[in-house]
């Protein structure tokens, strides 16, 4: 009787003992699978995807104006937009359902007058969260994108009333609202051929212009291994709109200079790097002309890779 009554609270302990283990297995278990929904929470934050594309209309894209053998410098956007919605499209099936939160979008500025064409361009404005997302209506964005654009783009050649396309009035005034989301990584592309203009936004402050054209260039004898420095001595560039844009990421595509200078795709290069540092852009990349077939990975890498 006196050996049970030792033994008692011995076994009494050892089970206390095992309790409280699995207690502290529990609590470690909670710990670590909170830690873990947090490290789940703040990568998908980051790769929540905030895509704006931005297209130049102006008469760049004029087949008779601009002609190109190998392929039409409208068809080439075409392809491109096909690219950025595929990867788009990519990035989407290759993430969770629970976390999908992702955004994609067209602007044209100013904004064409056809209101059919408006209504197709809100058509393309596309987000897809864990609660409206579906396979098919993934798989339709390249579809949807390639249908759409086209239409776009037939319509502003058939109309033929190219007065310039607003791209450093897009950036002074609607860039920040439209195109940056807190908790988004924040991508832009925009189709241009480099030079920029529009008939409505035409100001200059000693050597620095809201325009480039290829007189400008001209005029300012950027046509000589000198110009790097005359740029940099003279203060030559785009006029810098008060923005801070160190939450967004720019790829420009298009490039696209006039012949007769050996320096003006540097010059354009130039002008755009040195308007984007002034920004802040927080990365950019800026490629010339070519076909959707050799821009494909370029897109690609920009946009699934930081």
């Amino acid at each position: 009787m006196e050996t049970i009554k030792r033994i008692i609270p011995i076994i009494l302990l050892l089970l206390f003992g095992q309790i409280q283990g699995c207690k502290k297995g529990s609590n470690q278990e909670k710990i670590d699978n909170e830690i873990g929904v947090a490290r789940i929470t703040n990568s998908a934050t980051l790769n929540k995807l905030n895509i704006s594309v931005l297209i130049d209309l102006s008469d760049r894209i004029d087949p008779k104006k601009n002609p190109s053998v190998a392929m039409e410098y409208y068809l080439r956007d075409v392809g491109y937009l096909e690219s950025v919605a595929k990867t788009f499209e990519t990035h989407l099936l290759n993430k969770k359902v629970r976390l999908i939160d992702d955004k994609i979008q067209i602007f044209i500025d100013p904004e064409p007058a056809d209101q059919s064409i408006n209504k197709k361009i809100g058509e393309l404005k596309l987000q897809f969260t864990n609660e409206n997302v579906i396979k098919d209506s993934i798989l339709n964005v390249t579809k949807k994108y390639s249908i759409i654009s086209s239409l776009i783009y037939q319509s502003a050649i058939e109309d033929n009333n190219f007065v310039g396309s607003d791209i450093w009035g897009f950036f002074k005034s609607k860039v920040q609202d439209y195109c940056i989301d807190n908790e988004y990584r924040n991508i832009m592309i925009i189709l241009t051929d480099g030079y920029m203009y529009h008939v409505n936004a035409i100001m200059k402050q000693e050597n620095r212009t809201s325009y480039l054209l290829p007189n400008l260039i001209k005029s300012n004898n950027f046509n000589n291994p000198n110009w790097q420095n005359k740029l940099k001595e003279k203060d030559f560039g785009f006029i810098v709109p008060n923005q801070d844009l160190s939450d967004l990421e720019i790829l420009v595509m298009g490039i696209n200079p006039s012949k007769g200078n050996p320096y003006e795709e540097e010059v354009i290069r130039a002008y755009w790097s040195k308007w984007f540092d002034e920004m802040k852009v927080k990365k950019y990349e800026i490629k010339q002309a070519d076909l959707p077939v050799h821009m494909e990975k370029i897109i690609q890498d920009f946009i699934l890779y930081k």
